[in-house]
Protein backbone atom coordinates (compact mmCIF):
# COMPACT_ATOMS: atom_id res chain seq x y z
CA UNK A 1 0.00 0.00 0.00
CA UNK A 2 1.07 3.77 -1.03
CA UNK A 3 1.76 5.67 2.81
CA UNK A 4 0.61 8.92 0.55
CA UNK A 5 -2.69 7.79 -0.64
CA UNK A 6 -5.17 9.63 1.34
CA UNK A 7 -8.59 8.76 2.81
CA UNK A 8 -11.38 10.44 0.66
CA UNK A 9 -14.72 10.80 1.93
CA UNK A 10 -17.65 10.72 -0.46
CA UNK A 11 -17.85 14.45 -0.40
CA UNK A 12 -14.37 14.68 -1.56
CA UNK A 13 -13.82 15.56 -4.91
CA UNK A 14 -10.07 15.00 -5.58
CA UNK A 15 -9.23 12.90 -8.45
CA UNK A 16 -7.87 9.49 -8.23
CA UNK A 17 -6.74 6.85 -10.44
CA UNK A 18 -9.65 4.96 -9.47
CA UNK A 19 -11.94 7.33 -10.24
CA UNK A 20 -15.70 5.63 -10.27
CA UNK A 21 -16.57 4.72 -13.64
CA UNK A 22 -20.16 3.38 -15.24
CA UNK A 23 -17.97 0.52 -16.75
CA UNK A 24 -17.83 -1.69 -13.58
CA UNK A 25 -20.38 -4.06 -13.35
CA UNK A 26 -19.56 -6.70 -10.19
CA UNK A 27 -19.74 -5.07 -6.87
CA UNK A 28 -19.65 -7.74 -3.99
CA UNK A 29 -20.39 -6.85 -0.05
CA UNK A 30 -19.51 -7.80 3.37
CA UNK A 31 -22.50 -9.33 5.23
CA UNK A 32 -22.07 -8.14 9.07
CA UNK A 33 -22.46 -4.08 9.43
CA UNK A 34 -22.48 -3.74 5.52
CA UNK A 35 -25.63 -5.15 4.17
CA UNK A 36 -27.00 -6.00 7.52
CA UNK A 37 -27.47 -4.03 10.86
CA UNK A 38 -25.80 -6.30 13.03
CA UNK A 39 -22.82 -9.19 13.64
CA UNK A 40 -24.39 -12.08 13.02
CA UNK A 41 -22.16 -14.52 14.99
CA UNK A 42 -22.20 -11.20 18.47
CA UNK A 43 -25.94 -12.12 18.46
CA UNK A 44 -25.81 -15.45 18.38
CA UNK A 45 -23.14 -15.72 20.97
CA UNK A 46 -25.76 -13.35 23.18
CA UNK A 47 -29.02 -16.27 22.75
CA UNK A 48 -25.94 -18.60 24.09
CA UNK A 49 -25.05 -16.43 27.02
CA UNK A 50 -21.39 -15.81 25.76
CA UNK A 51 -22.12 -12.52 23.74
CA UNK A 52 -19.11 -10.58 25.81
CA UNK A 53 -16.46 -13.39 25.21
CA UNK A 54 -18.43 -13.46 21.08
CA UNK A 55 -17.82 -9.82 20.86
CA UNK A 56 -14.18 -9.15 21.97
CA UNK A 57 -12.98 -12.08 19.44
CA UNK A 58 -14.69 -10.61 16.98
CA UNK A 59 -13.20 -7.21 17.52
CA UNK A 60 -9.98 -8.30 17.79
CA UNK A 61 -10.62 -9.96 14.28
CA UNK A 62 -11.93 -7.03 13.15
CA UNK A 63 -9.04 -4.91 13.82
CA UNK A 64 -7.08 -7.26 12.72
CA UNK A 65 -5.24 -8.58 15.97
CA UNK A 66 -6.54 -11.93 15.58
CA UNK A 67 -6.18 -14.33 12.68
CA UNK A 68 -9.71 -14.38 11.23
CA UNK A 69 -9.89 -18.42 10.31
CA UNK A 70 -8.41 -18.52 14.14
CA UNK A 71 -10.95 -15.97 15.62
CA UNK A 72 -14.03 -17.93 13.52
CA UNK A 73 -13.22 -21.12 15.27
CA UNK A 74 -13.00 -19.87 18.93
CA UNK A 75 -16.15 -17.86 18.45
CA UNK A 76 -17.84 -20.88 16.81
CA UNK A 77 -17.09 -23.51 19.60
CA UNK A 78 -18.55 -20.91 22.13
CA UNK A 79 -21.89 -21.29 20.23
CA UNK A 80 -21.86 -25.07 20.74
CA UNK A 81 -25.32 -26.44 21.95
CA UNK A 82 -27.19 -23.98 20.49
CA UNK A 83 -30.37 -24.82 18.66
CA UNK A 84 -31.77 -24.57 14.99
CA UNK A 85 -35.27 -23.15 16.23
CA UNK A 86 -33.34 -20.53 17.65
CA UNK A 87 -30.81 -19.49 14.77
CA UNK A 88 -34.34 -19.37 12.49
CA UNK A 89 -36.05 -17.52 15.10
CA UNK A 90 -33.04 -14.87 15.12
CA UNK A 91 -33.03 -15.19 11.15
CA UNK A 92 -36.29 -13.66 11.25
CA UNK A 93 -35.43 -10.92 13.01
CA UNK A 94 -31.98 -9.26 10.95
CA UNK A 95 -32.33 -5.99 9.97
CA UNK A 96 -30.86 -4.78 6.28
CA UNK A 97 -28.75 -1.90 6.52
CA UNK A 98 -30.26 1.67 5.86
CA UNK A 99 -30.74 1.96 2.14
CA UNK A 100 -29.94 -1.67 1.25
CA UNK A 101 -33.07 -2.56 -0.52
CA UNK A 102 -32.76 1.02 -2.88
CA UNK A 103 -29.24 0.41 -3.36
CA UNK A 104 -28.89 -3.19 -4.93
CA UNK A 105 -32.11 -2.71 -7.15
CA UNK A 106 -30.46 0.47 -8.34
CA UNK A 107 -27.06 -1.21 -8.73
CA UNK A 108 -29.09 -4.48 -10.92
CA UNK A 109 -31.14 -1.54 -12.54
CA UNK A 110 -27.09 -0.33 -13.99
CA UNK A 111 -26.20 -3.84 -14.81
CA UNK A 112 -24.31 -4.36 -11.85
CA UNK A 113 -23.50 -8.17 -10.98
CA UNK A 114 -24.12 -8.16 -7.27
CA UNK A 115 -22.75 -10.62 -4.71
CA UNK A 116 -22.18 -10.99 -0.73
CA UNK A 117 -18.96 -12.44 0.72
CA UNK A 118 -18.87 -13.04 4.53
CA UNK A 119 -16.87 -14.70 7.29
CA UNK A 120 -20.04 -15.59 8.70
CA UNK A 121 -22.98 -17.90 8.20
CA UNK A 122 -24.56 -19.34 5.09
CA UNK A 123 -28.09 -19.58 7.03
CA UNK A 124 -27.97 -15.96 6.56
CA UNK A 125 -26.43 -15.43 3.36
CA UNK A 126 -28.67 -17.29 1.94
CA UNK A 127 -31.64 -15.17 2.73
CA UNK A 128 -30.15 -11.78 2.11
CA UNK A 129 -29.14 -13.10 -1.51
CA UNK A 130 -32.60 -13.92 -2.20
CA UNK A 131 -34.32 -10.63 0.24
CA UNK A 132 -31.90 -8.87 -2.12
CA UNK A 133 -32.04 -10.62 -5.15
CA UNK A 134 -28.57 -11.09 -5.38
CA UNK A 135 -26.61 -13.34 -7.91
CA UNK A 136 -23.79 -14.74 -5.37
CA UNK A 137 -23.13 -15.78 -2.08
CA UNK A 138 -20.29 -17.25 -0.17
CA UNK A 139 -19.88 -17.69 3.83
CA UNK A 140 -19.60 -20.84 6.01
CA UNK A 141 -21.45 -23.44 7.16
CA UNK A 142 -22.73 -24.46 10.69
CA UNK A 143 -22.31 -27.86 11.63
CA UNK A 144 -25.46 -29.17 13.53
CA UNK A 145 -26.16 -32.70 15.79
CA UNK A 146 -29.95 -33.38 16.31
CA UNK A 147 -30.93 -29.90 15.83
CA UNK A 148 -27.93 -28.11 17.49
CA UNK A 149 -24.84 -26.89 16.76
CA UNK A 150 -21.87 -29.21 17.50
CA UNK A 151 -19.46 -26.31 17.52
CA UNK A 152 -18.07 -27.08 14.63
CA UNK A 153 -17.69 -25.24 10.82
CA UNK A 154 -17.35 -25.62 7.34
CA UNK A 155 -15.02 -23.24 6.51
CA UNK A 156 -15.46 -22.11 2.77
CA UNK A 157 -14.35 -17.99 3.74
CA UNK A 158 -12.35 -18.36 6.97
CA UNK A 159 -8.33 -17.72 5.81
CA UNK A 160 -7.11 -14.22 5.40
CA UNK A 161 -7.38 -14.34 1.27
CA UNK A 162 -10.71 -15.96 0.74
CA UNK A 163 -12.49 -12.80 -0.06
CA UNK A 164 -10.04 -11.72 -2.80
CA UNK A 165 -10.07 -15.31 -3.75
CA UNK A 166 -13.74 -15.32 -4.36
CA UNK A 167 -13.87 -11.97 -6.31
CA UNK A 168 -11.41 -13.21 -8.82
CA UNK A 169 -13.29 -16.33 -9.48
CA UNK A 170 -16.39 -14.68 -9.80
CA UNK A 171 -14.57 -12.08 -12.14
CA UNK A 172 -12.97 -14.76 -14.26
CA UNK A 173 -16.99 -16.64 -14.30
CA UNK A 174 -18.29 -13.41 -15.74
CA UNK A 175 -15.49 -12.32 -17.83
CA UNK A 176 -14.73 -8.77 -15.84
CA UNK A 177 -11.64 -7.30 -15.57
CA UNK A 178 -11.17 -7.05 -11.82
CA UNK A 179 -10.61 -3.25 -12.54
CA UNK A 180 -14.29 -3.19 -13.28
CA UNK A 181 -14.78 -4.51 -9.54
CA UNK A 182 -16.30 -2.87 -6.87
CA UNK A 183 -16.27 -4.34 -3.40
CA UNK A 184 -17.70 -2.56 0.25
CA UNK A 185 -16.85 -3.88 3.80
CA UNK A 186 -15.78 -2.74 6.93
CA UNK A 187 -12.94 -4.95 8.84
CA UNK A 188 -9.34 -6.91 8.34
CA UNK A 189 -10.87 -9.94 6.53
CA UNK A 190 -12.16 -7.57 3.69
CA UNK A 191 -8.68 -6.20 2.84
CA UNK A 192 -7.85 -9.34 0.24
CA UNK A 193 -10.59 -8.18 -2.08
CA UNK A 194 -10.00 -4.32 -1.31
CA UNK A 195 -6.61 -5.19 -2.59
CA UNK A 196 -7.56 -6.48 -6.12
CA UNK A 197 -11.00 -4.65 -6.99
CA UNK A 198 -11.15 -1.75 -8.61
CA UNK A 199 -12.95 0.33 -6.11
CA UNK A 200 -12.68 -0.40 -2.49
CA UNK A 201 -15.58 1.81 -0.26
CA UNK A 202 -14.94 1.14 2.99
CA UNK A 203 -18.25 1.31 4.43
CA UNK A 204 -18.38 2.75 8.78
CA UNK A 205 -15.53 0.50 8.91
CA UNK A 206 -12.16 -0.44 11.25
CA UNK A 207 -9.28 1.67 10.57
CA UNK A 208 -7.59 -0.80 8.81
CA UNK A 209 -9.54 -0.96 6.21
CA UNK A 210 -9.88 2.46 5.95
CA UNK A 211 -6.31 3.24 5.07
CA UNK A 212 -7.06 1.07 2.34
CA UNK A 213 -10.32 2.21 0.95
CA UNK A 214 -10.38 4.52 -2.30
CA UNK A 215 -13.59 5.96 -0.42
CA UNK A 216 -14.92 5.89 2.89
CA UNK A 217 -18.34 6.04 4.11
CA UNK A 218 -19.21 6.83 7.95
CA UNK A 219 -22.92 7.48 7.54
CA UNK A 220 -25.03 3.87 7.94
CA UNK A 221 -26.49 4.75 5.01
CA UNK A 222 -25.70 2.41 2.03
CA UNK A 223 -27.70 4.32 -0.84
CA UNK A 224 -24.40 7.03 -0.68
CA UNK A 225 -22.68 4.10 -2.47
CA UNK A 226 -24.95 5.78 -5.37
CA UNK A 227 -23.16 8.61 -4.95
CA UNK A 228 -19.58 7.33 -5.57
CA UNK A 229 -20.95 5.14 -8.51
CA UNK A 230 -22.44 7.96 -9.81
CA UNK A 231 -25.99 6.18 -10.20
CA UNK A 232 -28.88 8.26 -10.01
Amino acid sequence: MNDNKQEKNINDNTKDEKKPCSKRKIILFDLDSTLIDCEVIDELGRLNNVEKEVEQITKDAMDGKLEFEQALEKRVQLLKGLSEKQILEFLESIQLMNGAKETLFKLKENGYITGVVSGGFTFATERIKDVLNLDYQFANELVYKDGKLTGEVIKNVSSKLAKGEILTKIAEKENIDLKDTVVVGDGANDISMFNIAGLGIAFCAKPILKDRADYCIDEKDLSNILKILKIE
